[in-house]
């Protein structure tokens, strides 16, 4: 099974990046990419069930993650959030949770764990694993 994924980050070139590499490593397709937190919002807000995963970066341009996270929170049970940042204080990984993000991940360093995410939410969604409570 494939996840629809949606991913929120301002770099072109880092996302671009991103799209080529999961795509090619974890069992996903983006459905949908957004630049700042207003773009981003705005597309949650008009595709409520078109998403299995957003990716969502912290530091924007225009906003911030937390604000696409604070959009996320009235998602529903299998749609997961996950933050992938170069920040990882941690009073900003406190606040992620809070928020509801999932995960947290490290973009540097941690890339191969949010592709075996991605593998085991693709696992659930195809009824193959049980989700961990």
């Amino acid at each position: 099974m494939l996840i629809s994924a949606f991913l929120v980050e301002d770099k072109p070139d880092i996302r671009q990046t991103l799209v080529e590499a999961m795509e090619e490593m974890a069992p996903l397709r983006f459905v949908g990419q957004a630049d700042s937190e207003a773009t981003a919002t705005q597309w949650l807000h008009a595709h409520p069930g078109g998403w299995d995963l957003a990716i969502v970066d912290l530091f924007l341009a225009q906003g911030t993650g937390f604000g696409v996270l604070l959009a996320c929170q009235t998602r529903k049970l299998a749609q997961k959030v996950v933050v992938l940042t170069s920040y990882h204080q941690s009073d900003l990984l406190r606040r992620c949770r809070e928020l509801g993000a999932d995960e947290v991940f490290d973009k540097s360093q941690e890339v191969d764990k949010l592709v075996d995410f991605c593998k085991a939410h693709a696992d659930i969604l195809a009824g193959t694993i049980s989700p961990v409570p």
